[in-house]
């Protein structure tokens, strides 16, 4: 199957569903690559099948997905679900794989929506079975309303205190939040207060998840450090130290967040240009006001531009999906301008919050840069010690390091070690983030099969699209 668009996004959450719905608004043909089997993203999973006793759980945010699902089914859009993107080219040429069958389709622009990933959280033991991400267990919660039981949060920021709220719906309260953010966290943060206050209702809601825990007696340790996640075949008990005492937590499981970062696979294998950001402590595709990256065939929506929540996302997806047609010459750039104005307005007033919970919730120190021991590249088993045994010898980059000691060529393509990898290395020799650098991505993305390769066919010379 060989197809040509007008506009191919890549993602199907509230970034990729709502550029799709605008990009068909304005008569371009559109097609919208879902990696999941429904439509929602990872904020939105599986929101049309949910059951109410799931959405009790979930809350009424994960319900404000529904009707952006239910306008997805009744637009124009040519929605691909289950398919796997795999090679992007500079061209908009795109190669996907579906039920072990692989098609290249092409656009004449492309709107990266891939979203987020959880950074990595690199403690002594979190690899042991029973450690997850918080992600994880809301995918358990979201795609099958399985329910994590007898388990400690650890990390910071807002996502744990609504996933320690939903686990108190369910009937399965946290054993207690493990904080690292500290007062001197905080107190840095109030002089973002201000601006965020633009986003009131946002803080009241975090306030209010805080104190729905406090009412379940759900124990908060807050400034935690010496994290570690113990157990002989899976995770029995957690340490830390808080409040100058040690701690100790029995449990089964183990739930890390310390926030996400965007997710640049893609971006990073078309040679996009990008930037760290040290607010965000993550690198970021480089764009302007309206989503557009340095390659005119490329705009990038929603939190894989930077990271600002749903709200945002969808913002977002507007906005570049105005870019995308202005730019194929569906709409005039005068048009494209004014649509756009009240659109940037609302998402500027939405991100005015994003300063002070970077600043109050930031990655601690022992997680950018763990100790020596602490593994930090799962697929090929590197320790954070090895990359400083690199950097001693010479190395000044990630891509050096895969010759020294393999990190980042395992199955997951450095998605987990990446930064930590970025981060050790700028610390050791001395050097910015953007100095060092981070690994360059290269097709496939993802695994594939032998078979799926054998079944692509070279597309064939697009016809004008009517």
């Amino acid at each position: 199957m060989n197809d040509q668009f007008d506009i191919i996004v890549i993602g199907a959450g509230p970034a990729g569903i709502s550029a799709a719905l605008e990009a068909d608004h304005h008569g371009a043909s559109v097609c919208l690559l879902d990696e999941q089997a429904s439509a929602g993203g990872q904020i939105y999973r599986n929101v049309s099948q949910s059951t109410p006793a799931r959405t009790k759980v979930l809350g009424s945010d994960y319900l404000k997905g529904e009707q952006l699902v239910r306008d997805l089914r009744n637009s124009g859009v040519v929605h691909r679900t289950g398919v796997t993107v795999w090679k992007v080219g500079q061209d908009g040429t795109i190669a996907y794989s579906k039920e072990e069958f692989a098609t290249q389709i092409k656009g004449r622009h492309v709107i990266i929506a891939n979203g987020a990933t959880e950074r990595s959280t690199p403690l002594p033991g979190w690899t042991k079975p029973g450690a997850m991400t918080v992600g994880a267990a809301q995918i358990l919660m979201k795609s099958a309303g399985i329910v994590p039981t007898n388990a400690v949060l650890i990390g910071s920021g807002p996502l744990l205190y609504l996933v320690a709220q939903q686990l108190v719906t369910a009937g399965a309260p946290p054993k207690a939040l493990v904080e690292t953010q500290t007062k001197t966290d905080l107190l840095r943060a109030t002089r973002h207060l201000v601006p965020a206050l633009k986003g009131w209702k946002q803080l009241a809601k975090g306030l209010q998840l805080i104190a729905a825990i406090r009412m379940a007696g759900v124990p908060r340790f807050t400034g935690a450090t010496n994290i570690a996640i113990h157990g002989d075949e899976k995770v029995d008990r957690v340490s830390f130290e808080a409040n100058g005492k040690n701690h100790s937590i029995q449990v089964t499981s183990a739930l890390l967040h310390q926030g996400v970062v965007p997710n640049t696979q893609i971006t990073r294998s078309i040679g996009l240009k990008h930037i760290y950001s040290g607010q965000q402590h993550c690198f970021h595709p480089v764009t302007d006001l309206f989503g557009q990256s340095s390659n005119i065939v490329f705009s990038i929506a929603g939190d894989g531009a930077g990271i600002g929540g749903a709200k945002v996302a969808a913002l977002s997806g507007k906005i570049s999906a105005l870019n995308a047609v202005c730019q194929i010459g569906k709409i005039p750039k005068s048009k494209c301008e004014t649509l756009a104005a009240p659109i940037l307005k609302k998402r500027s007033a939405e991100l005015a919050i994003r300063p002070f919970l970077d600043a109050a919730y930031p990655p601690p120190a022992d997680v950018l840069r763990p100790a020596d021991e602490t593994i930090i590249c799962r697929c090929e088993e590197v320790t954070a010690g090895n990359i400083r045994r690199f950097a001693s010898l010479g190395c000044k980059g990630p891509n050096q390091a895969k010759s020294f000691g393999r990190p980042g060529m395992g199955p997951c393509q450095g998605r987990y070690c990446g930064l930590t990898v970025t981060q050790i290395l700028a610390q050791e020799t001395k050097q910015s983030h953007d100095v060092v650098g981070a690994y360059r991505i290269r097709a496939p993305l993802k695994p594939i099969t032998l078979k799926e390769l054998a079944s692509l066919e070279t597309p064939k010379e697009p016809e004008t699209v009517k």
